[in-house]
Formats: structure tokens, sequence, C-alpha cells
């Protein structure tokens, strides 16, 4: 098949995902493109899209997507529908919303079957504020068009189903996938801090809740790893608690090097679909808590979940660094499990089959 992913922003895991299913696909001799925005992602997202050109055969187009709605959208459109008419397509798949809205709208013109992952995305609103009420009422148009979802999680098809509903279109759920080499465990650098955080600075991400635990503990420390539009609110939270002493804002790192530099991954998430942070330290036998949302109970054993507020996390950490040695058992007993159905080949493998099942 000749495959094209249409999605907006080429960062954080939403491109993750996009990156690993082409290269998985490509692996089962497909010929894959891409089509995203050109003005987000830095330099970063430069040279990851120019590392996918090695296995997107068909090639990787950019320009630039608006984030919300509006009168550039038309132009876009016109740009995915020459790009997928070009490339001869035999399906184009849309990822998150803006990605969701221009495969489908643009599959529906040329006739070609078009499938919708949302990671999160819409999902995040509630019908009852005037943006969810717009966000989702597009969602729930959409839902007529297409061939069929894509889900990473069972907990984003129930939600998706609950809050859009999935107007008799077939669907799979395909969990996020990760290659060989990240199933190496991974160990606490000389300097690590007693606990770690990965991922985007920002409220969603409960590090307020998280400091708090830190500081109702006493006498542990933090590396805060990532960065966002939030990072000098939260280290300013962090010095007004009198926690500057404790807590190491390091910016964003590699998530290996990321995952060296704590003894114990914190994922205090008010908030989440599937993220891949759970996935990772989880496959590099890290020792790890993490709140009780979003598709991360599909993953962790109940012995590292917790409820999303500061008290729940704080005496989750206590238990954990309390017995260190049993902590790194279970995270090496739930690496070695989660090997084989948590791999980029099964990912891939699913999703393509899926495509395979979906008719014009």
């Amino acid at each position: 098949m000749r495959i094209l992913h249409v999605f907006r922003s080429p960062v954080g895991g939403l491109f993750r995902h996009v990156r690993d299913l082409a290269q998985g696909q490509s692996d089962l001799g497909h010929d894959i493109g891409l089509f995203c925005d050109s003005s987000t992602g830095g330099a970063n997202a430069e040279r990851q899209l120019a590392d996918c050109r090695a296995f997107c055969t068909a090639g990787v187009a950019t320009r630039a997507i608006s984030r919300l709605p509006g009168p550039s959208d038309v132009a876009v459109m016109a740009a995915v529908r020459r790009h997928a008419v070009a490339g001869t397509f035999d399906i184009i798949h849309g990822h998150g919303a803006k990605g969701g809205l221009l495969a489908r709208l643009v599959g529906r013109k040329l006739g070609i079957p078009s499938v919708y992952s949302p990671h999160g995305g819409s999902l995040h609103y509630a019908w009852r504020s005037p943006a969810g009420a717009i966000f989702l009422g597009t969602e729930k148009f959409l839902a007529r068009m297409g061939s069929g979802f894509v889900f990473v999680c069972d907990y984003e098809k129930q939600l998706f189903a609950a809050k859009v509903g999935l107007a008799g279109k077939p669907s799979v759920v395909a969990h996020n996938g990760l290659w060989p080499a990240e199933f190496q465990a991974v160990r606490p650098a000389a300097h690590a801090t007693d606990l770690v955080f990965v991922g985007e600075v920002r409220h969603l991400k409960g590090i307020d809740m998280l400091l708090t635990a830190v500081r109702e503990i006493g006498n542990i420390t933090l590396t805060v790893v990532g960065d966002g539009p939030e990072l000098e609110n939260f280290t300013a939270l962090s010095k007004s608690m009198g926690l500057a002493e404790r807590v190491i804002f390091a910016g964003r790192l590699p998530i290996r090097q990321a995952l060296s530099l704590g003894r114990v991954m914190v994922v205090p998430s008010r908030n989440e679909s599937f993220p891949y942070v759970v996935l990772e330290t989880a496959a590099a036998a890290v020792p790890m808590i993490a709140t009780n949302v979003g598709g991360i109970p599909e993953v962790l054993p109940g012995a590292m979940l917790c409820e999303p507020n500061a008290a729940a996390i704080a005496d989750a950490i206590r238990k954990v660094l309390a017995i260190p040695v049993l902590a790194r058992q279970k995270a090496e007993d739930l690496s070695q499990a989660m090997h084989q159905h948590y791999s980029v080949a099964t990912m891939a493998g699913t999703i393509t089959n899926f495509y395979g099942t979906l008719g014009r």
C-alpha cells in the first residue's frame, strides 16, 4: 500500500507515534508519506523529519498549518489533496484533530479510505464549555466521514465513543509500541535525585501536585526534565515553596539520559491518553509511580498507581522509597512482561491489517 499520514505539529508523543508507525509500516514493505506543519518544532523537528526521509519513500511534505480552524485551512486542504493525488495514495491516516479533519475531508473528496486517530486532542474538552462545544461538535460532524478509527488505548476509544460516538464506523485499538533497544534497563547515575519527572512542564501534567508532595515528605530531591510554556511559573513556584535546593529543572533531554537522573519516575498527570513516557520508563525497568488516569492503568499494575492528588502521590512515594530493592524488582518484572505486546512491529502490523479491512 501507499499510505499518507497527515498531522499538524511535529512535536511530542503524537509525532513519535507517527514516526514509529511510518517506519514500522515501511519495514512491512509499504510506501509511506508524511504531511505536516512547517512552522512548529524548530530545528529538532527539522532533523527528525529529515531522518524520516530514509524510510518515507513516498516523501515528506510540510507547509504552515494553524492549530485552530480558520480560513487558511482551505489552502492547506487543497495542498493535502494535491499531494495525495500526486502520490497516488491508497489510504490517508489523520492524526490529532487537525490531521483528522484534513485526512477525512480530502479522503472523501478523492474517494480514498481514511482513518482517524484522536491522540487525546479534542477529548480533553467538555461539551459544557464553549470551546468544548465547538471542538466536540466538529468531531461529531466529522465522525460521519472517513472509513474508521484507530485508537492508541481502550480508554481513548471509550472516551471518544461517549463524547463523540463512532457513527457505526469500524475501529481498532493499537497500543503505542517501542523498539527492542528500549527494553534495556537504565540504572540511576551517581548524582541521581530521589525522584525524576519527564514531560511537558504544564498544569495538566500535575507538577504542582508533585512539588507539594516533595515539600510534604521533606528531605527528598527531584529532577524535572522537560520544558514548556509554564516552565518559568513552576520554577518560581518551586522557589516559593522553599524547594530551590531540592528541585532541579534540567531542561529537555533524551529519555534514557533523563531516566538516569532519578531513582524513581513520577508521572503525576491530571489527565492523559496513553503517554509514551510511561512505556519508556517501564521498558527501561525504572521504578515508577503514576496517577490512575487515562490509559495508564492499561500498562501499569495497581501497585504502581495512585490518585491524582498531592497527598496520594506523597504516600505512594514514601512506600516506594522505603523498599527500593522491591521497587526495582517489580520494575524489572514489568519490563519483561510487556516486551512482546508493546512493540512497534505489533503496533504497525495491527494498524496496517486494519487498513486492509476497509472499503472505499
